[in-house]
């Protein structure tokens, strides 16, 4: 029997902010545990959440982008549970009323067209704190540095058909949230975290099936390995009529499959009700819409301008604006040197390889764009080639000196004088004497390798337009 795929995501969203959602401690990643904390993110009686506001308004930017209808009037819920990791025995959550909801993400389908993937819910809740587990298994330990910072769960509807629309789906959505400045979306600081839930159903069937929850996925390439997994294990469990058992299971990276975490036997009461310490949020129309007016040029507007007005090829426009820091480094780039196919060629090589080699993002190098443009004018002034440009693209972008500098301080200039390589030109003919006769007699070959014996003995400095004048001149005006 053949069967549909059908998967819904789940993901979380650490939202930019200098502060935390409902305190004054800093929203910001650190290795030492329990440093960002205070009495309210620690759950203390007696002490008051004071709701953020510019979470609220980060909240907003990311309804907006993914095309939700935003509630005007909305508020906080407490959902109920116990978990070391929550110390108010709580959560604040938007349990009842989110912020924004019906709303949806295009990305390309299986056939290759476009898609519509339903939002059904985009809300706001305050972070949980982090168990980290001894080795030995004998005990744990909490930091509650995560807790209490601001999240928006952004919920899809159940309409992902493969691993691989579930990966686009995150790019996507990545993309999306990156360029709103809602958050950096760092998976390995734990700023986007997504759970999979996913059912198979025979083809051409409306209901569902049983449903597996998937977590404990790091990465988009994990995500779609762990959904391929699963597919796999349900597809064998269904064809020997054994049936799949709703269950939450836990990615494996080392072992490459999922492992149960515990079934789920009855849905989740968290006996929710309204905060009764937290005003609601109330929004009017011309704030939504100032917002919305507001919204930056998106991954997919990016393209199209760079397309239609800078003549990129559709796949170089796509690699430059997968990172909107990287797209922000190219314009920078054509700002002083217009010659957008040369400055993409330039970043999508050579730049990007050393800029992931050293894993840095492109805010952060010490080449600027400005260094850039200044190894291109040096290009185009013929002062170096375009292979010692390579070099000094390397020693510039390891040391933060800037390309002119590392060409007069390593003697890396040009050769570009007539004079000087004519007498290069004259040993090389006179230490190749059958090369020379095999051009004389027709073999036009023998002057790539003659040329190649110039730049050789020059080492690599010679510019190689002017050494093809000379020994053209050279061989023929005998």
């Amino acid at each position: 029997m053949e069967y549909e795929v059908v998967v819904g995501l789940e993901v979380h969203v650490e939202l930019h902010t200098e502060s935390k959602l409902f305190c004054s401690c800093p929203n910001s990643f650190t290795s030492d545990p329990n440093l960002n904390v205070c009495e309210v993110c620690l759950g203390f009686p007696g002490t008051m959440p004071l709701l953020n506001s510019y979470a609220v308004t980060q909240a907003l930017k990311a309804s907006l982008a993914l095309n939700c209808e935003v509630s005007l009037h909305s508020r906080f819920d407490r959902k109920n549970y116990f978990y070391p990791d929550i110390p108010k025995g709580y959560q604040i959550s938007q349990y009842f009323i989110p912020i924004g909801s019906g709303g949806f993400l295009e990305i390309e389908s299986e056939a290759g067209e476009i898609k519509k993937v339903g939002i059904t819910r985009v809300h706001m809740e305050e972070d949980a704190g982090k168990l980290v587990h001894a080795s030995t298994g004998e005990y744990s330990l909490v930091d509650y540095n995560r807790a209490g910072v601001p999240l928006i769960e952004i919920v899809s509807e159940p309409e992902i058909r493969s691993p691989q629309e579930a990966r686009r789906y995150l790019e996507k959505l990545k993309s999306k949230m990156q360029y709103a400045r809602v958050s950096d979306c760092k998976m390995e600081e734990g700023s986007l975290r997504c759970d999979a839930n996913i059912s198979l159903r025979p083809q051409g069937s409306s209901g569902f099936g049983a449903k597996t929850e998937l977590k404990n996925m790091n990465s988009f390439k994990a995500v779609e390995k762990a959904l391929e997994f699963e597919i796999k294990r349900q597809t064998e469990l269904l064809e020997n009529n054994e049936g799949v058992k709703p269950q939450t299971r836990r990615w494996e990276e080392d072992k490459g499959k999922t492992i149960v975490m515990r079934d789920k036997l009855q849905a989740h009461d968290y006996r929710c009700f309204v905060d009764p310490e937290l005003a609601p949020i109330v929004l009017t129309t011309e704030e939504v819409e100032n917002t919305r007016a507001n919204l930056p040029e998106f991954a997919s507007q990016k393209i199209e301008r760079y397309v239609n007005d800078y003549n990129l090829p559709q796949y170089d426009a796509e690699v430059i604006t997968a990172d909107p820091k990287l797209a922000n480094y190219f314009e920078a780039c054509l700002q002083q040197y217009p010659h957008p196919k040369t400055v993409s060629n330039w970043i999508m090589g050579d730049f990007l390889a050393l800029m992931n080699a050293e894993g840095k993002e492109p805010d952060k190098v010490l080449f600027t764009p400005s260094y850039l443009v200044e190894l291109l004018k040096l290009i185009d002034e013929g002062t170096i080639t375009g292979k010692m440009a390579k070099d000094v693209l390397e020693k510039s972008f390891d040391s933060g000196t800037s390309p002119r500098e590392v060409v007069e301080e390593e003697g890396m200039e040009q050769i570009s004088n007539e004079d000087e390589l004519a007498e290069i030109v004259n040993r090389v003919m006179a230490d190749n004497p059958s090369s020379v006769n095999d051009y004389r007699e027709g073999k036009k070959k023998a002057m790539g390798f003659l040329v190649g014996q110039v730049m050789k003995a020059t080492s690599g400095k010679a510019n190689p337009q002017v050494v093809n004048e000379i020994l053209k001149h050279k061989l023929e005006e005998d």
